[in-house]
């Protein structure tokens, strides 16, 4: 039996740049983020917010990031996200399980936030907002966060604040938080680096913020050929009781066994 994958990769695109939509879908990505907040202008925003509308009316999906909850756009932004095809809501500037639960009751049932850790005060209640009912998983805003405080530089700066994300969720059994964006969009070495970090630390997805970052996202995020095998090996070899035993020289134990599980599952080849 089967599952599917989980999502690896989160597209951008604006919502009020409808004649993107499709190529935003045609990307890859496994989901597309139709964004009424950064990529808005304040002139902007109620027209953004009606092409959404339009588009979902036509059948169109994805997920929505609406505007914070303090400001004047909020309720009109979270009220649009009622119709169908809205597979989910990002918040941003998310910093207490009261503002996912102020989303949430907008949403209908089983409707699902993803809230945006993007300042001192979410991360300072990151785990509160990650235990939330209705969260489906954090995702780390790394611009805004190092903004507000000064930090320079997107590595070793900041990989307490991602080891924070990645206990929190797994503390909640939430999925795998997921990674911020890579601003440079022309250098896919640099991309490739800021996902395989990700990856290593423990996320389990990434923003994009251009189509052309997707493929090597995804890549990034997907178990290899070579760890699919083994853990193939392993679940293969494992037996009910079994306790530890020994395969290609090296031991096999529970954990290594849970891992090997975990492996399957990202790759959609193994049940929850």
């Amino acid at each position: 039996m089967t599952t599917t994958a989980i999502t690896r990769s989160y597209l951008f695109v604006p919502a009020n740049r409808p004649e993107r939509f499709a190529k935003a879908h045609a990307s890859g990505a496994d989901h597309v983020i139709l964004d009424l907040e950064d990529a808005v202008s304040e002139s902007d925003k109620d027209r953004a917010r009606h092409l959404l509308v339009d588009y979902l009316a036509a059948g169109g999906t994805g997920l929505v990031r609406i505007n914070a909850t303090q400001t004047r756009w909020f309720e009109d932004d979270v009220r649009s996200c009622l119709r169908p095809g809205v597979q989910g809501v990002v918040l941003p500037k998310a910093e207490s399980a009261a503002q996912i639960a102020q989303v949430a009751r907008h949403l209908p049932p089983g409707g699902k936030v993803l809230p945006l850790i993007e300042t001192a005060v979410g991360m300072t209640n990151v785990s509160e907002i990650a235990t939330a009912p209705g969260v489906e998983r954090l995702i780390f805003g790394t611009v805004d966060f190092r903004t507000e405080l000064g930090i320079e530089g997107d590595d070793q700066e900041l990989l307490f604040f991602r080891s924070m994300l990645v206990l929190a969720s797994r503390t909640a059994g939430i999925a795998s938080p997921v990674d911020g964006v890579t601003v440079s969009i022309s250098d896919l070495d640099e991309l490739r680096k800021a996902s395989a970090r990700g990856r290593r630390l423990g996320f389990g997805a990434k923003l994009c913020i251009h189509p052309a970052q997707v493929e090597e996202v995804n890549k990034a995020y997907r178990p290899s050929d070579a760890q699919l095998a083994w853990a193939e090996r392993v679940i293969e070899a494992a037996r009910p009781g079994a306790g530890a035993f020994q395969l290609d020289g090296e031991m096999v134990d529970a954990p290594v066994i849970a891992r090997a599980a975990d492996l399957l599952r990202q790759a959609g080849r193994m049940s929850s």
